[in-house]
């Protein structure tokens, strides 16, 4: 497998889901890391364990500021740009933040790397860039109307991205994340996804509550095949992989009603009890898709990539980080 080693990266929203994850992996292949993070949606205790390790640098600021970005991308090899304000709830109640972040944040990093020498920039791009387009399953090449102000920022991302490859001469791969789930995912907060959501609420005893009649799916992804596929994509040297996007996901579906069935039988193993908890159901999210499905073909082909997880493999790890960490907590 092509992994990154030897090498000063720097990980925008380091100390969030995704991006404390990659550098999990990064610092056991002998790379100097730096993360960047202001902590608005990343948890201190993301990155607890790596500050007393030599080849990890905390930088505490915001991608909206271009100083904090001059100074994050001093020196260094490799970009993975993780940050962003994710949710399209999010983005639907509050378009203003979520453009200011996602768009002139990932400007800022843009530039700051241009001008410190960074060649090489894989950034998070995202499913949601799919919009209106009902195709299935995706193909990176078919796109459709934005339905969220979330998507409408990383779409332009991409639009960025292909104007910096083109004008500076820069390397950037964009990859549109499925639905990633896994360890560190926050279950508590106001936009919280809902893998972690339906998780603590049947381990509380309460009802998952579902939008719409769940018959909606995803190409539900876990996040060890989003570390692999950035690292992939940090090292690809083939000219045709390098300046476009990729799908990461399974290249599989499950319904929301599958998803809760499945949690449900996981759990039960632990709690007897959450067998007997019926969903509840409400209207549908303003902005939502109502099937996600991805073609991994390209970046199979072009990158290597081939996902160490299917969806169960990755539930059944994701439970067990989540078990504890609410048994830790209570």
């Amino acid at each position: 497998m092509s992994i990154i080693k030897n090498k000063k990266v720097l990980v925008t929203g380091g100390a969030g889901f995704i991006g404390s994850n990659i550098i999990g992996k990064l610092l056991t292949q002998n790379n100097e890391v730096v993360c960047l993070d202001n902590f608005a949606t990343g948890k201190r205790e993301n990155i607890a364990n790596y500050l007393t390790n030599s080849s990890f640098k905390l930088i505490e600021g915001d991608i909206r500021d271009l100083l904090v970005c001059r100074e994050a991308t001093k020196d260094i090899d490799i970009v993975l740009h993780q940050a962003a304000l994710g949710s399209v709830p999010r983005s639907v109640n509050d378009p203003l933040t979520s453009n200011a972040v996602n768009v002139g944040g990932f400007l800022n990093v843009l530039v700051a790397a241009r001008d410190a020498g960074v060649k090489r920039i894989v950034y998070a791009a995202s499913s949601s860039t799919y919009g209106d387009n009902e195709q299935l399953p995706k193909v990176e090449d078919h796109i459709g109307q934005p339905l969220s102000p979330y998507a409408v920022t990383k779409y332009v991302n991409e639009l960025y991205a292909s104007v910096f490859a083109r004008v500076y001469g820069m390397e950037l791969i964009g990859l549109r994340y499925f639905n990633v789930f896994g360890p560190r995912q926050d279950p508590d907060g106001a936009y919280a996804a809902v893998i972690p959501l339906f998780v603590k609420s049947l381990i509380n005893g309460v009802p998952p509550k579902i939008n719409g009649d769940g018959s909606f799916s995803r190409d539900f992804t876990y996040v060890a095949n989003v570390v692999q596929a950035n690292e992939r994509a940090a090292t690809v040297h083939t000219k045709e992989a390098i300046n476009t996007v990729y799908n990461v996901a399974c290249g599989s579906r499950v319904s929301l009603n599958e998803l809760v069935a499945s949690i449900k039988e996981l759990l039960t193993e632990y709690q007897p009890e959450v067998s007997a908890i019926i969903p509840e159901y409400g209207p549908e999210r303003v902005g939502d898709v109502p099937h996600s499905l991805a073609s991994i073909e390209k970046a199979k082909t072009l990158l290597g990539y081939c996902p160490s997880h299917q969806f169960h493999d990755g539930l059944k790890e994701a439970i067990g980080w989540y078990r504890d960490f609410f048994i830790m907590r209570d």
